[in-house]
């Protein structure tokens, strides 16, 4: 009997698994710890987790509870997740000259959800040299304020902290307290916030801003793709106001900012709008926030970043179809519109149902996760929209969740991670319908 092959959505959903799988092995090993005598299972396999899937929850230290060759398992599953094992098995298939047949191809048009196969080879390669370039741009950026505090080690953290940003990951291996002591220090910020961003704006914006700033004349903005037109726009209109409602929720409260001075509030106040956007570092203890601004930040944390990026989240371009096909209904139009664009009905139904997925999701996982735990319930929904949306912020009880807990969590961040981008990959629309014979149509009452 042959085996049922395998659809692209499988493979992609399977790899993300396997890494996983071979990771958490990797770090139950007794060289893994830095004690040499290996850390519980659960919590290799929690670990392993948080790092492919790029979310950065963390039940013991990364810092302290891993040797320098667990630290670099980490590193490795971080860069892994954050471009997809597709991705890297195709980079190091065109590395040796590999010809890439039709079912590669379609992997990746696949993982990067992207409408055409051509160009694809030179496409992974600017993604796999962008990526290179970025962070090492950003380790540089990094290392005169840690190699101050740390000395040689510094230029490690510097490396894995680059990674770890651009990646959207949030781990650290700095010390217990992740961004804590750098919260006012503008060089840390400004380059952990470039490579949030860089990292969760999407790779096909990349090569569209580069190509219109290519050309001459004037108007280029007008020029971008209406994706990118949206990405960009949705992007800095939420860190923006995100922000702004930070800064005006937290401005008197003297567990985050009330004591700072006002460019500093100003600085803190942008890195947690942007941190919230799937990244996961945290400047201001997340516990101490007014529950306006946990509310803010668990919103930002539920739309994320760009779609084609390391982000997580339902995604901004999703956000803007869907606010605009609300606005279509209410105004009585038939096309959703956005940018004098039409967008298609295709999108518009993958952009629900992403959505729909997504917030399934974490209505289930904060359900269970409130049956198993007495954490108060803002710091259990934190706790979940922070792995539906693979950020890796939390309000301090990761550490103390229980089996049943870490593995509600573990299944939440694999779901995060690949559950809306593979409905989304289901949904593409190319496979024929099956129905010989139409339903009835019949009218309903909505609202």
């Amino acid at each position: 009997m042959k085996a049922p092959r395998l659809s692209t959505t499988h493979i992609i959903m399977l790899s993300f698994l396997a890494a996983i799988l071979v990771g958490s092995f990797l770090l139950a090993l007794p060289v893994s710890s830095a004690d040499g005598k290996g850390v519980p299972y659960i919590d290799a396999l929690f670990t392993a987790t948080t790092a492919t899937c790029v979310t950065g929850l963390v039940t013991v230290t990364t810092a302290s509870a891993w040797s320098v060759f667990g630290q670099v398992v980490i590193l490795l599953l971080i860069q892994i997740g954050g471009l997809g094992i597709i991705t890297v098995m195709s980079g190091l298939m065109i590395l040796i000259n590999h010809r890439m047949g039709i079912g590669d191809r379609l992997l990746i048009q696949d993982a990067f959800n992207l409408n055409t196969m051509s160009g694809l080879g030179e496409f992974i390669k600017k993604v796999l040299l962008g990526t290179l370039i970025i962070e090492g741009a950003g380790a540089l950026l990094y290392m005169p304020v840690f190699v101050s505090d740390f000395g040689v080690r510094g230029i490690w953290i510097s490396v894995f902290n680059s990674v770890s940003a651009f990646c959207n990951a949030g781990m650290d291996i700095i010390g217990e307290n992740s961004l804590y002591d750098y919260a006012t220090n503008p060089l840390v910020n400004l380059t952990t916030i470039a490579l949030i961003i860089l990292g969760g704006i999407g790779y096909i914006v990349w090569w569209d801003v580069i190509r219109v700033f290519g050309t001459e004349g004037k108007h280029r903005l007008r020029r971008l793709t209406l994706h990118s037109k949206i990405a960009l726009s949705v992007s800095l209109l939420l860190v923006l106001v995100g922000g702004v409602c930070i800064f005006a929720f937290e401005y008197n409260n003297p567990a985050t900012i009330g004591s700072l001075s006002l460019f500093d509030k100003i600085q803190v106040s942008l890195f947690q709008s942007v941190t919230t956007r799937t990244a996961g570092f945290a400047s201001i203890p997340q516990q101490d926030l007014t529950d306006p601004s946990a509310i803010i930040s668990i919103l930002l944390m539920f739309i994320g970043g760009s779609p084609v990026g390391t982000a997580g989240g339902i995604k901004t371009v999703t956000l803007a179809v869907l606010i605009a096909s609300a606005m279509a209904s209410v105004t009585g139009k038939n096309d959703v519109t956005l940018f004098n664009r039409t967008v298609s009905k295709q999108a518009v139904s993958k952009a629900s149902a992403v959505c729909t997925t997504s917030f399934t999701i974490l209505f289930i996982s904060t359900l269970l996760l409130a049956a198993v735990t007495d954490a108060p319930f803002m710091d259990v929904l934190y706790e979940t929209a922070s792995a539906t949306a693979t950020v890796g912020l939390t309000r301090g009880i990761t550490p103390t969740l229980s089996v049943i807990g870490k593995t509600i969590i573990i299944i939440n961040m694999y779901l995060g991670r690949v559950g809306p981008i593979s409905l989304a990959l289901a949904l593409n629309g190319n496979k024929k319908t099956t129905n010989a014979v139409k339903n009835p149509t019949e009218d309903i009452s909505v609202g």
